[in-house]
């Protein structure tokens, strides 16, 4: 079938042949101005996903497609409340070491797998030590690197899990120790990959384990089907340790074009609904079921500094100071920020003087003292982004840019998401789009991104300066010698050695249907459906 399982089997049959505001339970009339659904949809959440998540095991898990099923089917020893402040989890209470090195969870009794296996401190264990293992290929396995041995573990310089600073002293502790002191480390284990594992379920022989059917969660929904390249379902966990929710089932469709989402949201096919066409905008941003949000992402084209011609930082510096970042929002119409540095406004060390602005004669002027005066003699170079409309956009505007600029032509290819995520973890093009959402909000997580060691590094730069502030400013507590370290990192990242270009720090820009009641969109984009509950009666969105 596909092209987008045939337009999403018709926009979902447009919405079911009856608009969302039009439908009516059985033996129920509609009131003046009142919505009431079809039945099967009066309790169920419908949203959209703009690709096929690439994997739910949680440990190999990069994106933030995988993760907004997987922050809805498990839980960490924290998470956040709407406004990004920490909330115990499974963890009901923590200690902390005076010198600020080891950290003791205390695992909340009661909490049972999908299963009715209890939870157990050992599940975080066997979770950690898997994520660390070489033999699982994790690329966020740097995250765990502040915990003592993790990091020799990872590296292979030693074979011993045990000697990682992990430990269970019964089913109800959980133990860490760590290298140093580090102000953010609580907000680490609120993230996917430390979110606790059942060795018994993942270690089966010949099962995907992370499929319906197999696998076992504990979150506020459970994984009821997932029908690939056209919808995951999820239905309410009855043994959610915090009760049961008040959405009965979640629908997640899997859409890669804005356009298709935006008239499958228009025809009533869907509660909330981000990203829609740069065009639509301004028609829509007057309506009262629009909704937009700050957000601590940043969008950025990256060099594989091992391919010719970005081995050379002078043609990197050149093609980031032929960028004239103020075009972008003009363009995509969403309320972006333009950005030449890397850490996002909104967050500590954030500053605007840092990075390579527009500057079309000294970018001249670098790329002939190259060897590529005017141009002449650049090779043949490929850029590479990942199938979205804003991408497509965003990619041919660098491309005006750099033939104007630099009398250099470059040329331009896309894939699906899944596709593009495997060839930029097996052999990085050299040119490349990504973009990096926070998953804990503080500048560790950006600059960490980075460093020689972090797995999600698909630029092969590395620079040991930068690596040693990176660790300096994690042990520091004082916020203001922290942005001393960080602005001289952010220095060498975007104005020096240039691996990446940063472009732009994005807007959350929705669509949230009145029926919907309790969602609350945070700077992480988030999406946390455990809070929301549907108001059938409410009016309907006008659309004009």
């Amino acid at each position: 079938m596909n092209r987008n399982k045939f337009t999403l089997f018709l926009l979902i049959a447009i919405a079911l042949l009856v608009p969302l505001s039009a439908c009516k339970k059985k033996g129920e009339e509609r009131g003046a101005g009142q919505s009431v659904v079809k039945e099967e949809f009066a309790n169920t959440f419908r949203y959209r996903l703009r690709s096929e998540p690439p994997s739910l095991d949680w440990s190999l898990a990069t994106d933030n497609v995988s993760a907004e099923i997987l922050f809805n089917i498990m839980d960490g020893l924290l998470h956040y409340d709407s406004n990004l402040y920490l909330q115990p989890a499974l963890a009901e209470s923590w200690d902390i070491s005076r010198d600020g090195t080891e950290y003791t969870f205390h695992i909340r009794k009661g909490v049972k797998w999908s299963d009715g296996v209890p939870l157990k401190a050992q599940d975080f264990v066997y979770s950690w030590r898997r994520l660390l293992d070489p033999g699982t290929g994790a690329e966020y396995a740097y995250f765990l690197y502040d915990i003592r041995g993790a990091k020799e573990y990872n590296l292979g310089q030693t074979k011993d899990p045990s000697a990682v600073g992990i430990s269970a002293p019964n089913d109800e502790t959980l133990v860490v120790k760590l290298n140093h002191s580090a102000a953010y480390f609580l907000h680490i284990p609120t993230f996917w990959v430390t979110f606790p594992q059942r060795k018994d379920i993942v270690e089966k022989r010949d099962v995907q384990w992370p499929e319906p059917g197999h696998i076992v969660t504990l979150g506020p929904f459970l994984l009821k089907s997932w029908e690939h390249d056209y919808k995951i379902v999820l239905e309410a966990n009855p043994h959610y340790y915090k009760g049961r929710v008040a959405i009965d089932r979640v629908i997640a469709y899997i859409m890669n074009e804005d356009s298709t989402a935006l008239s499958l949201y228009e025809n009533g096919g869907l509660d909330v609904l981000k990203y829609f066409p740069a065009q639509d905008i301004p028609r829509l941003s007057s309506r009262s079921d629009f909704v937009q949000f700050p957000f601590l992402r940043g969008y950025y084209y990256g060099f594989n500094v091992n391919k010719p011609p970005f081995n050379d930082k002078r043609v990197r510096q050149a093609f980031s100071l032929a960028i004239d970042r103020s075009e972008f929002p003009k363009i995509l119409k969403g309320n972006q920020i333009p950005a030449t540095s890397w850490i996002p406004k909104g967050m500590l060390g954030y500053d605007t003087e840092i990075g390579l602005g527009f500057d079309a004669e000294r970018a001249k002027k670098l790329l002939a003292e190259a060897g590529y005066p005017n141009g002449q003699n650049f090779p043949k170079v490929t850029m590479e982004y990942d199938t979205r409309e804003d991408n497509k956009v965003i990619a041919e505007k660098l491309q005006e840019f750099w033939k104007k600029q630099l009398n250099v032509q470059i040329d331009i290819s896309n894939q699906e998401w899944k596709v593009y995520l495997k060839r930029l973890q097996t052999d990085a093009p050299p040119l490349f789009r990504l973009g990096w959402g926070a998953d804990y909000p503080d500048p560790d997580n950006f600059m960490n991104l980075f460093t020689s060691t972090s797995g999600n590094n698909q630029t092969n730069w590395k620079n040991g300066e930068y690596d040693a502030l990176i660790a300096k400013a994690a042990a520091e507590l004082y916020e203001a010698e922290r942005v001393k370290l960080y602005r001289r990192a952010q220095v060498i990242l975007t104005e020096e050695e240039v691996p990446i270009m940063p472009l732009f720090i994005e807007a959350q820009n929705m669509l949230v249907h009145p029926r919907v009641k309790n969602f609350k969109p945070n700077a992480m984009a988030i999406l946390q459906i455990r809070d929301v509950r549907l108001d059938n009666r409410a009016v309907q969105v006008k659309n004009e």
